[in-house]
């Protein structure tokens, strides 16, 4: 590879009805940001597209009819077209679960296609569209190489004690282990503390899917997520951490199935299930005034959080500097004072107006812990690796 070139890279991060896009320009020592934009819910009447430019302006917002993820990546690739953008050299995919045999970033090809395929039983409710976006992408640009970056790849090497499940030895060699998630956003983060990156640091990766991770000299030791992205903290539909206990019930005494068991927790809890209202805090947050179970809900995800931040300065053995990132923790001021206002255990002290200012950082300036609030670059992430492998 010739560091000194420059590659055109999109980056395409889908989730279940939305596809995230970027074009980037990558060096070796830089990534700008061309346009930016997502096609938010596919497959329904209320479908949206929308792009921004390098400095964040808008370009257009329409109403669209995007039946499937296909027809958004054809979207994507018109409007590069139209807008006499660079052409793209490579595409690069978020790609949740590798499952056991997929730990690092790679280029796809045939055999990756038939271990991604495999990899769906790990996580069903992201890798059918990211697989449907792969399809689609290789269709519509046929010669380009296409790169499958891997939320796990960033807890590949994590230790024993942490990746190892107590449950009997045949089931661990069919992979199941904790592989924890969002590593995208926690490799984003590392990247961004570079030259200033702490020893013991947290990343609080906290939107409508959460975790905590426990990163030590820059490589991850432990994180809250475990053989699925339904483990951990409390989020947005999803349970976090159950007694197995309650699933055993649930089979026994409701006679609900597998797929049933797996809407209940990944689709149909977290604060969605505690409140009744909704699975986005900030819609929580109008009606928790008036609305007790939305106000549990926000304290309950607030609470575990904190419990979750605590027990990962224990696995660290102490805690230089916590990170918030994603949705909630870099737009969320109340969240993340209700969070930290039960740290002062293991040295943190919030400065109330830098947090609601987004002052960085947000702790006090005697504070032992730093807290700091840095954007999740996933998708600036995904074109860093693509540039590496291609």
């Amino acid at each position: 590879m010739n560091a000194e070139r420059e590659l055109h890279v999109l980056a395409l991060n889908s989730g279940s009805s939305s596809l995230k896009f970027g074009l980037y320009r990558v060096h070796s020592s830089t990534t700008r940001r061309l346009i930016a934009g997502e096609a938010e819910s596919i497959g329904t009447e209320a479908a949206v597209f929308h792009a921004e430019g390098s400095t964040g302006t808008s370009l257009l917002r329409e109403s669209a009819a995007l039946p499937s993820q296909k027809d958004a990546v054809i979207r994507i690739a018109r409007l590069l077209t139209d807008l006499k953008l660079p052409a793209p050299q490579s595409i690069g995919h978020r790609i949740v679960h590798g499952g056991p045999k997929l730990r690092h970033h790679c280029l796809i090809d045939g055999s990756v296609l038939d271990e991604l395929n495999a990899a769906v039983v790990f996580a069903p409710l992201h890798m059918p569209s990211a697989l449907a976006v792969i399809r689609f992408a290789k269709a519509h640009f046929p010669t380009l190489p296409q790169v499958a970056c891997f939320d796990t790849s960033f807890h590949a090497h994590m230790p024993d004690i942490a990746r190892v499940l107590p449950i009997p030895h045949a089931l661990r060699a069919e992979g199941v282990e904790r592989y924890g998630f969002h590593g995208l956003s926690c490799e984003s983060i590392v990247r961004q503390l570079k030259g200033a990156l702490p020893s013991k640091l947290l990343i609080a990766h906290l939107g409508n899917g959460a975790s905590i991770t426990a990163v030590k000299d820059g490589q991850s030791i432990d994180t809250s997520m475990g053989l699925t992205p339904t483990g951990g903290i409390i989020m947005g539909t999803r349970t976090g951490d159950l007694d197995p206990g309650v699933l055993v019930y649930l089979a026994r005494q409701k006679q609900l199935d597998a797929t049933q068991l797996e809407e209940l927790v990944d689709r149909r809890s977290g604060l969605l299930g505690v409140s009744g209202v909704s699975a986005d805090l900030r819609d929580l947050h109008k009606v928790a005034h008036s609305n007790t179970d939305a106000r549990l809900a926000i304290d309950m995800f607030c609470y575990s959080a904190a419990k979750q931040l605590a027990a990962m300065s224990a696995a660290l053995g102490g805690v230089d500097t916590i990170v918030f990132t994603g949705g909630i923790g870099e737009n969320d001021a109340e969240a993340r004072a209700l969070i930290c206002g039960r740290l002062g255990v293991i040295g943190v002290r919030l400065d109330a107006a830098r947090n609601r200012d987004v002052a960085d950082p947000i702790s006090d300036d005697a504070s032992p812990c730093q807290v700091r609030v840095l954007p999740s670059q996933e998708d600036e992430q995904i074109a860093r690796q693509a540039w590496a492998l291609c």
